[in-house]
């Protein structure tokens, strides 16, 4: 029984670890902002920004880049041990999200101060 229960605790802590790693994987890449809501309401993308062309990269070894128009930031990103939560940190300055929905192709981030945040994957 003792090693059927630690065979169980074995494959649930591997099938866990599988599952970390999906997630960062899924998060490498290049995301458009598609959609911005605060407060209960859609905010105008192109009005805060200026332009349409709002992205957020992803790289391995957590490098990050801001990419807002023509101008690039550079920055790190660190995801929490359970999936949830997304810091990005870009000079100085440290965000914390929410994430509330990831997939290979969607993800919705949140926080207080800027509210949801839609992206989509681009290539």
């Amino acid at each position: 029984m003792t090693k059927v229960l630690a065979t169980i605790m074995l494959l649930f802590f591997v099938g866990s670890l599988q599952v970390q790693a999906q997630s960062a994987d899924q998060l490498i890449g290049k995301w458009k902002l598609v959609k911005w809501t605060k407060k209960g309401k859609e905010q105008n993308i192109h009005s805060k920004f200026k332009t349409d062309e709002v992205y957020q990269v992803f790289k391995e070894g957590n490098d990050f880049v801001s990419i807002i128009g023509s101008k690039e930031t550079k920055g790190s990103w660190k995801l929490s041990d359970n999936n949830k939560k997304l810091t990005v940190k870009v000079m100085m300055m440290k965000v914390n999200f929410v994430i509330e929905y990831m997939d290979d192709k969607k993800r919705i981030i949140s926080n207080k101060k800027q509210g949801a945040l839609e992206y989509e994957r681009v290539e």
